[in-house]
């Protein structure tokens, strides 16, 4: 799995959802399914007038989530800014999706924008396996932020942990080792440990 296959696994999908934060800092969700995919970026549609295009030129970050029929989760995090050669986008993703001459007919698409994400961090999450699988990917100039969980040095090897990982996801040792790429983030051990030695990340 990389980058790019992620990418790839997204543009199956069809309809994504996307989530921005509001003038008052409330949520915002909605579907997106006007995208076109490049092997290190990806560019979308949306009109001038929706409260997404404002949010996104006001902000510019955003999320995009995906759902596989094969229980495979990947979350697209990045900073969307508006393509520079926005003719050449939007003739691509009006012949790459053929509805929406049916939604902007004729010259009325220029109502529209063409947003760009090129830096972006990626987590593809596969409940689809025993044990699940999960991995962070980076494109360009993004950033992947840390989570889940770890064992420090102040483990006493009881392996209360290793016993309630839904997953098992840990590893026996000095000190007992949470496997990244196959933990929940369900903060079973967490709350389990007599010692506090499970940190959040």
């Amino acid at each position: 799995m990389d980058a790019k296959t992620c990418l790839e696994k997204l543009s199956y999908v069809g309809t994504l959802s996307a989530a921005t934060v509001d003038a008052e800092g409330a949520p915002q969700l909605r579907c997106v399914s006007a995208i076109h995919y490049e092997p290190d970026a990806l560019y979308f549609f949306t009109a001038r007038g929706k409260s997404f295009c404002r949010e996104l030129e006001r902000d510019g970050r955003v999320q995009l989530l995906g759902h596989t029929r094969f229980n495979e989760m990947i979350r697209l995090t990045g900073k969307a800014i508006p393509a520079a050669d926005q003719e050449r986008w939007m003739d691509v993703i009006f012949a790459e999706q053929p509805y929406l001459a049916n939604v902007y007919p004729g010259g009325t698409r220029s109502i529209g924008i063409i947003f760009e994400i090129r830096d972006m961090a990626m987590e593809y999450f596969n409940l689809g396996v025993r044990p699940i699988f999960r991995e962070t990917y980076t494109v360009n100039g993004g950033k992947a932020v840390p989570k889940g969980f770890r064992i420090t040095d102040r483990c006493i090897g009881c392996g209360g942990c290793r016993s309630v990982c839904p997953q098992r996801a840990i590893e026996a040792g000095t000190p007992f080792r949470i496997r990244p790429e196959n933990c929940l983030h369900c903060g079973a051990c967490f709350e389990r440990c007599p010692a506090q030695a499970v940190e959040r990340l």
